[in-house]
């Protein structure tokens, strides 16, 4: 039968000899990570899994943990860096001030507190070396009444000094240093004095310069001449003197020194000691201010011992920042101590306190009565409160 094509193919069935071929994985590395031909990329046998990323919710609770870590560093670093200079502070109170403080056993927070601020000054001037007129301030803290009161006593003020006699106030520093200055102005105002701060405002420059400068608004034109900073007596003859203009104004360390220095103003002949504890007053309650600020405490840190350098106190760490705290969050009031001039036999220039005017002052101070301006028609030296952190008394 002639061979014929036929319409279909045959294809032979069943396995083949050998070994199937069958499609691998790449060869193994002796290296992980990289292939056989050495490119990257292996990440082992079986499939390749897909990192996934982490959630907005994740994100957000890491980088919560992490801030929360770093306020704790920075409180502790900056509790720290405090309690070293407030301690070195305490060291330098002399010994036996603490007796004349009439304790307390409750939180600042919580308790009207008395604060008595002796301030000294050693001037660096050339040919004004030593210790100069010192000034004295009382700080009350009242939380009941959201407020911070500063009370200026003149330095002339006339009080009787227990072992001393009716001499001016600022004798009791000099003679018993702050225990005999504590119980001086513990019996003329009669009241209980809880802490004391000395403070040496020679020193106030680095302090000032450390937390960069503080924002003083200056109420009226000064023009004072003292403390000459030129080189020969002809250069100062001309020289018209340390000028500051009115308004608000930054100051650098050595500035707001000059400012709470300036008694004399050639601009108003009527400025006096007061003017000049007013202007102290002012650099006080601007450092305060700034040291409370949110730069400052970011880097209490590294400046924390620092800001306690002019100061010799009683008061510990965890003292000052209650009453940091309640100056941050209360009113101010200035209230001040006065009298009439006087020139006693012997040459001595004094202020003599005259009618009710102390127990109205420190009623006000105490919270007891509303605070009363200055009398209408009296002198620079009247008595009397003003309200406000940027208030003064009528010049």
């Amino acid at each position: 039968m002639p061979s014929q094509e036929k319409p279909y193919r045959v294809y032979r069935g069943g396995r083949q000899k050998g070994k199937v071929p069958l499609k691998t994985r790449p060869a193994r590395s002796s290296v992980r990570g990289q292939t056989a031909d050495g490119a990257g990329g292996y990440r082992g046998p079986g499939p390749v899994k897909q990192r996934k990323r982490w959630s907005w919710g994740r994100r957000i609770g890491v980088l919560l943990v992490l801030l929360l870590l770093v306020v704790l560093v920075w409180a502790v670093a900056s509790y720290l860096s405090v309690r070293n200079g407030v301690n070195a502070a305490n060291k330098r109170l002399p010994a036996g001030t603490e007796r004349a403080l009439t304790k307390q056993n409750s939180l600042i927070l919580n308790t009207p507190t008395d604060i008595l601020l002796l301030g000294t000054d050693h001037s660096k001037w050339p040919g004004h070396e030593g210790q100069r007129s010192d000034s004295i301030m009382l700080i009350r803290t009242d939380p009941s009444l959201h407020r911070v009161v500063y009370l200026t006593i003149p330095r002339d003020l006339r009080v009787p000094i227990p072992g001393v006699g009716d001499t001016k106030v600022n004798a009791a520093m000099q003679v018993g240093g702050p225990q005999l200055a504590i119980r001086t102005i513990r019996d003329y105002t009669g009241l209980p004095i809880n802490h004391v701060i000395t403070v040496d405002f020679a020193q106030f420059e680095d302090v000032i310069n450390a937390v960069g400068g503080v924002d003083v608004n200056v109420p009226e034109e000064i023009l004072s001449k003292f403390e000459c900073p030129l080189k020969t007596q002809a250069e100062c003859d001309r020289w018209k003197g340390w000028h500051f203009v009115k308004g608000p104004q930054h100051m650098k360390g050595k500035r707001a020194l000059i400012y709470s220095r300036a008694r004399k103003n050639a601009l108003n002949p009527g400025d006096s000691d007061f003017t000049r504890a007013e202007h102290q007053q002012d650099v006080l309650q601007a450092l305060l201010r700034k040291m409370t600020s949110l730069s400052t405490l970011a880097r209490l840190p590294f400046i924390g011992d620092t800001l306690t350098k002019p100061l010799a106190t009683d008061l510990s760490p965890f003292q000052l920042m209650q009453i940091g705290w309640l100056y941050k969050r209360g009113s101010v009031m200035r209230c001040r101590l006065g009298g009439t001039p006087q020139t006693l036999p012997d040459g001595q220039a004094v202020i003599v306190a005259e009618g009710d005017d102390k127990e109205r002052v420190i009623l006000a101070v105490q919270g007891k009565t509303a605070p009363l301006p200055p009398r209408p028609g009296e002198h620079t030296y009247g008595a009397g409160c003003v309200k406000g952190r940027n208030a003064h008394f009528p010049r």
